[in-house]
């Protein structure tokens, strides 16, 4: 490992450092007006929500680390005390990224990132239309968390009002994220995707409560094949598996032709059963893998 104290590090090292190792990071695309009603576009990546009643949602117009000044978003939440925070799909990455520019106070970055503002309903923001969420906000306070460049400026923000587009509703009623098909921010320059093979479903506890790491099976806790992701996936499970029903598993034909013919070592058979639990729990069958490690041998 290697090891940092940050008092001790130049500003803008652990700045890239942080935002490499804290990733990836959604992105609060921000509009605000300012005292002028002129309108202002910005994305902010220091950025997620932190309560549902209320409604709160926090972005972090940090200082720039060069030149310690402020950014127009920050001096625009602080005198109207509103906002709109629009999410980022990936059809609007690159206009997004334009509207990141440093451009002149007063300018409008939708008009320079090509991008459509609606009004609003509660606020008077504009909102990103081509966005497919939108949060209308009542900024409740801004905290500032330092003086010198670097620092961030937590502004928090009650969402008053939300829209979101039809499009990306699941035949469930719920949010599909691969219709949402959001953008997060890495390190220097690099983005990920959430679509596609990057989006998989990790079931929740909910009441089950697993019965942990130090009550597996010995031979299954040591195993030099099982990932620590495999042993989470299996401690997951309240109980074991039943000795009739790894017998009927082990009755089935496909797991029969798995040890017709060998002529193996006990323990080579327990790396082969161990293997084939693996590839199982790859696939999310976690009941299979449970009766493919406790082979009737085992129980």
């Amino acid at each position: 490992m290697r090891s940092y104290t940050p008092s001790e590090m130049e500003t803008s090292q652990l700045h890239g450092l942080l935002l490499s190792a804290v990733a990836p990071r959604p992105i609060a695309f921000v509009s605000t007006v300012d005292s002028e009603g002129r309108p202002n576009l910005a994305p902010f990546s220091f950025f997620n929500v932190f309560s549902a009643n209320p409604p709160i949602a926090i972005f972090s117009p940090a200082r720039r680390v060069r030149g310690n000044t402020t950014k127009h978003t920050l001096d625009n939440v602080k005198s109207t005390k509103e906002c709109v925070i629009n999410v980022v799909s990936y059809a609007i990455l690159h206009q997004m990224n334009l509207a990141s520019c440093e451009f002149e106070n007063g300018v409008n970055e939708f008009e320079k990132a090509g991008l459509t503002g609606i009004a609003s309903d509660v606020v008077k923001p504009l909102r990103v239309k081509e966005a497919p969420v939108q949060l209308e906000c009542k900024v409740r306070e801004v905290i500032h968390l330092g003086e010198e460049g670097g620092a961030g400026n937590l502004v928090i923000s009650e969402v008053v009002r939300m829209h979101i587009s039809e499009d990306v509703f699941g035949e469930d009623g719920n949010i599909d994220p691969q219709k949402l098909d959001l953008v997060a921010r890495m390190g220097q320059n690099w983005y990920c995707r959430a679509h596609g093979d990057a989006v998989f479903e990790v079931p929740k506890p909910g009441f089950v409560v697993g019965m942990g790491f130090d009550a597996l099976p010995a031979h299954i806790r040591n195993s030099s094949i099982l990932t620590g992701n495999d042993l989470g996936q299996l401690a997951m499970a309240s109980t074991l598996p039943s000795k009739e029903e790894v017998e009927a598993y082990y009755q089935q034909p496909n797991v029969k032709e798995l040890l017709k013919g060998h002529h193996l070592k006990p323990k080579q058979v327990e790396r082969m059963l161990h293997k084939n639990a693996h590839r199982l729990l790859e696939q999310g069958k976690t009941t299979e893998a449970w009766n493919m490690l406790l082979s009737p041998n085992c129980l």
